[in-house]
């Protein structure tokens, strides 16, 4: 996992202690105010806490009858505690800290175990980090509808929705099989056909299991590298790197230059020789890429990416006109 997400969830956490101790400390100066006697009863059992620790290391004779009445002390004195807080319309527990996880007591371990609450922490992170927090409401798989896509056969012998009932297919499995795999999709073909979405709904459920997905437009990711080299942003270069998939969506709209060339070279380069994966969607057909970018580029991308072509009619278009009646 990444340590930026690492850090990130840690500070989660202790924001939400700080919090419950502030609210516990403004509980305190209530009950001050409202039953001064129970205050004083948690300032004894503070002092027996203290005496009890004390004896229990100091060699003395009698010494279990002495550890056992200050321990009956104390549970008279919690007793007398919880009666004056609940008949006073308190709750009992009203002085004690309230923690979102019992488990972990809002720490996000169990000894060194990470808590199951750690990865509700982790798939927000996720969320966050991934730029498609808004969008996976509505983009995923749940909400895939095959219907869009025509049943007529499209230049050949297969229709638009074999093919994709084919790449959703594949995609499931992509999802299902994720951490036994290294491969790498290229979905490329005419606008409209269902690349971008397809690709949210493989973020959504990754993001969902805990993977650590982040998706650029390529002209963002662009962005995001000239930041890394020209701000010694070291961070966000080694999130691009080491993050369990990398979706740059559009790739071509970019801005061309020598600098996006190199870089998006060394980004994939870095990237499959690391084996961590990536889906990369395009509008160009294969042909126009290898006129677009370097040889060294195309070579690899046809080379160590798995193709998945779309084709039909542009599905926007179809929705808007729909939505329309």
């Amino acid at each position: 996992m990444n340590k930026t997400f690492h850090s990130q969830i840690m500070k989660m956490y202790e924001t939400v202690r700080k919090n419950e101790e502030l609210k516990l400390k403004n509980r305190k100066m209530e009950i001050k105010k409202a039953l001064p006697q129970v205050i004083d009863i948690e300032n004894e059992i503070k002092k027996l806490s203290v005496k009890l620790s004390l004896i229990a290391i100091k060699p003395m004779d009698n010494k279990d009858a002495a550890i056992n009445s200050i321990k009956n002390k104390m549970i008279d004195l919690k007793m007398k505690k919880s009666e004056l807080l609940v008949s006073n319309g308190y709750p009992m527990d009203y002085l004690s800290i309230i923690y979102k996880c019992d488990k972990c007591k809002d720490t996000g371990y169990i000894y060194t175990k990470k808590c199951d609450c750690y990865k509700r922490y982790l798939v927000r992170v996720g969320y966050e980090n991934s730029d498609l927090k808004h969008l996976l409401d509505k983009h995923s798989f749940k909400n895939f509808d095959i219907n869009y896509f025509s049943k007529d056969f499209y230049q050949g012998s297969l229709s638009p929705r074999a093919n994709m009932e084919r790449i959703y297919k594949s995609s499931i499995i992509y999802v299902e099989d994720f951490k036994n795999h290294d491969e790498n999709l290229l979905f490329y073909g005419n606008p409209g056909t269902g690349k971008t979405f397809l690709s949210h709904c493989i973020a959504k459920d990754l993001i969902d299991a805990g993977h650590f997905v982040i998706y650029r437009t390529s002209d963002d990711l662009i962005s995001n590298l000239k930041d890394a080299k020209f701000n010694n942003n070291t961070g966000l270069y080694e999130s691009l790197v080491d993050c369990d998939l990398l979706i740059i969506d559009d790739l071509g709209t970019e801005q061309l230059s020598d600098f996006s060339k190199k870089e998006l070279f060394n980004l994939l380069n870095t990237k499959l020789l690391k084996d961590k994966k990536m889906i990369i969607s395009t509008n160009y057909a294969l042909d126009e890429l290898s006129s677009i970018y370097s040889e060294r580029f195309t070579s690899r991308l046809f080379g160590n990416f798995t193709l998945k072509k779309f084709f039909g009619d542009d599905l926007r278009l179809k929705v808007a006109r729909l939505k329309r009646r």
